[in-house]
Formats: C-alpha cells, sequence, structure tokens
C-alpha cells in the first residue's frame, strides 16, 4: 500500500512539472508517465480521467506550497506590525522563486479552470479557501489591517508573483535600478498595509 502512495505522490509531482513546462494541453497521461519514468499506461491506473488528475494536482500544489510551520511561528515571535506582514510577504517570495515549477502550475491551472467548467468550480473553491484562511490567519494573529487589506494584497502580490516567475523581464526593463522583485515587495506591503 505505501508503494501506491509513493507512485501516486510521483505521479502527481510529475504532472506539476508537466503542466509547468508544457501546459494543460501537453498534460497527458503518457507525458506523466515519461516525467515519472513509469511504464507507459501507469497513469491511467491512478487517475479516472484528467479532471481527476487536475483535481489531485490541485490538492496537491496546495500542500506542497504551504507555508512551513516552523517558520510562520518563528516570524510570529515578532512584533505584530506592517515589518512583520512584509516578512510574511518575502517568505512567500522565496518560497514561489525556489518552486516556480509549482507556482507556474498554479498559474496554468488558473487557466484551464477558465475552459473546464467542472475544474472551475472545484479550484475556485480551493483558492477561495486559501485566502478566506490567509484573511483568518492575518486577524488571529492581529495583524494591522482587516480583511480587505488581505484582499488587495493577495491581488498585488499574486501580479508581481505572475510576472516575476513569467516574464521577469518585463520590470527589470520598466524599472531599471530597483531591486525587482524585492524593492518592489516592500513598496506593495507599505502602500496596502497600515502601519500598526
Amino acid at each position: 500500500m505505501a508503494r501506491n502512495i509513493e507512485r501516486r505522490a510521483a505521479l502527481v509531482d510529475a504532472a506539476v512539472a508537466v503542466l509547468a513546462r508544457e501546459g494543460a494541453r501537453g498534460l497527458t497521461f503518457r507525458a506523466v508517465d515519461a516525467g515519472a519514468a513509469v511504464p507507459v499506461g501507469t497513469a491511467s491506473n491512478y487517475f479516472t480521467d484528467r479532471d481527476d488528475l487536475l483535481n489531485q494536482i490541485d490538492a496537491h500544489l496546495h500542500q506542497r506550497l504551504a507555508p512551513d510551520p516552523a517558520v510562520l511561528a518563528d516570524l510570529l515571535k515578532g512584533p505584530r506590525n506592517r515589518a512583520l506582514v512584509l516578512d510574511f510577504m518575502r517568505d512567500l517570495l522565496s518560497r514561489a522563486t525556489r518552486d516556480r515549477t509549482g507556482y507556474l502550475a498554479l498559474f496554468e491551472m488558473r487557466l484551464e479552470a477558465t475552459r473546464r467548467p467542472s475544474l472551475r468550480t472545484s479550484y475556485t473553491a480551493s483558492v477561495r479557501g486559501d485566502l478566506d484562511q490567509a484573511m483568518e490567519f492575518h486577524r488571529d494573529a492581529g495583524l494591522p489591517g482587516g480583511d480587505e487589506t488581505v484582499v488587495v494584497l493577495y491581488l498585488a502580490v499574486l501580479g508581481l508573483l505572475l510576472e516575476h516567475l513569467t516574464l521577469p523581464g518585463v520590470l527589470d526593463e520598466t524599472l531599471p535600478g530597483v531591486a525587482v522583485p524585492d524593492a518592489l515587495l516592500e513598496r506593495i506591503v507599505t502602500t496596502i498595509v497600515p502601519e500598526a
């Protein structure tokens, strides 16, 4: 049984890599099999169809890209102010940079959700759950600003991540001399999050 769990995890990781590299159109069971270095037909034994595979990718990415609880606990030792929010956003940027493949797969999932109503429903619920969790975390941690602050911060940082991970030259050439994305991240937090 443990072997099946490990193989499923390897297949989902391979699917994430295929999705990030080739987009949803390139996400086939054969491509997943090749990416996981398993015999042809293996993925079809683990996933009933593409929708099942996409849902598994969604669930896996939300675990894979989640913040490290130890890092969160360490950061929460500091004062509850704008600087702490910036530290949380720097952690997010660092995780996105380290796992560019995972974040590119998330962006591909968004695009595919515009074409697949069943994925749109489940993926919307998943992303909405993440946003709700972020607002709850912000409130429970006593960070400055309310739910609207979190939503605006979410939208601004999502845009920064999209540019940084897909077309970094856009910002580098538009803002010469500015440390992209670090200085922009600091500017976003300073502009959106009120002082404590």
